[in-house]
């Protein structure tokens, strides 16, 4: 009889836990040290396609222990099996390294389910156009206060500039100090007159690009990394709305240095995630006139004496932006007191 093989891992790093039946059973866990790192860079239907620090694009599953819906893209990963990469081929993810920063919603601000949107990135380019279809400043103000939930810094990037005067929404936000870029995309089929501004902004970071669908961000991401082939699509002629054309988050590496993450069009941007005696904080520009306010003042429709209607009477601030705000603050203070 050959002698019993002793396991190849430190037992110091294996869980026991006992078994249904009658004898005790034995679950190891090894350590997995020589797991190899990974990047997710695309999720679909249970397979997760992951990017080595060699370049090796590999195609996992997750560990069992590791649960359901562990995994977004973004995500750094340890991977054993097969890390080949050779067609066929599948490695399995044990591991999730701690996340940097956490992009989240909910479909709604009485929504109590957060989705993970991407994880890892350090800046998100909110995508905007001029017309075609017509910006949604709300939605611009709920993804700056996400934004700066999750620890990302914001940019505004406009796009179809040349179907319009991208002057006053630029105006809008340039009291909040947000870096922005302007591109013209009227056409798909035509490439952007020029993206050096925009290459700049996203060189050597990791950037989600977030926006209503019609914006024009899978044709940005086309443009940006060659050979991408993200589907693109038309804007409804009735309702004014762009066709969801991209149905998951990919991420694709840019030329030179940096990753750039592309994400399926929004309609809404729920913050029931987000604490809302944060959100003026995201409104560098309400925020600075809070300081008169008196003590205890939420800055919200009912208070008699908030500084922001000050500023507002005297011209420092347009009573847009105090409104958008408002709005945010009140669908979240009823979801509170329900």
């Amino acid at each position: 009889m050959s002698p019993r093989r002793r396991p190849s891992y430190d037992e110091s790093d294996v869980r026991v836990r006992p078994g249904r039946g009658s004898r005790p059973r034995s679950k190891i866990r090894p350590a997995h040290r020589n797991a190899v790192a990974g990047m997710v860079i695309a999720v679909d239907r249970g397979r997760y396609t992951c990017v080595t620090g060699e370049g090796r694009i590999v195609v996992a599953m997750t560990a069992r222990e590791l649960g359901r819906g562990a995994v977004v893209v973004g995500d750094r990963v340890g991977l054993v099996g097969d890390v080949s990469g050779q067609e066929g081929s599948l490695a399995r993810i044990v591991r999730v390294e701690p996340r940097e920063s956490v992009l989240r919603r909910t479909a709604d601000d009485d929504d109590p389910i957060e989705r993970i949107v991407v994880a890892n990135a350090d800046q998100m380019v909110i995508v905007t156009s001029v017309t075609d279809p017509e910006p949604r400043p709300r939605l611009i103000d709920r993804c700056l206060v996400a934004a700066f939930d999750a620890g990302m810094d914001p940019l505004l990037c406009v796009t179809k500039a040349d179907l319009g005067d991208p002057a006053p929404l630029l105006d809008r936000y340039a009291p909040l100090d947000t870096p922005a870029v302007v591109t013209s995309l009227s056409d798909s089929d035509v490439p952007p007159r020029s993206l050096d501004e925009l290459h700049g902004e996203l060189h050597g970071r990791t950037s989600v690009l977030v926006g209503h669908s019609g914006v024009g961000k899978s044709t940005l991401v086309n443009a940006l990394v060659p050979g991408s082939d993200r589907a693109t699509g038309a804007v409804n002629v009735v309702t004014g709305r762009g066709r969801h054309t991209s149905t998951s988050a990919v991420a694709l590496r840019l030329p030179g240095e940096g990753w750039v993450i592309d994400t399926p069009g929004i309609r809404s941007f729920g913050l029931a995630h987000v604490d809302p005696d944060t959100f003026i904080d995201a409104f560098s520009d309400l925020a600075e006139e809070t300081d008169a306010c008196p003590r205890g003042c939420t800055h919200g429709y009912q208070e008699p004496e908030c500084a922001l209607d000050d500023a507002v009477a005297a011209g420092r601030l347009a009573p847009e932006r105090v409104e958008s705000f408002r709005r945010l603050l009140s669908s979240r203070e009823r979801q509170a007191g329900d």
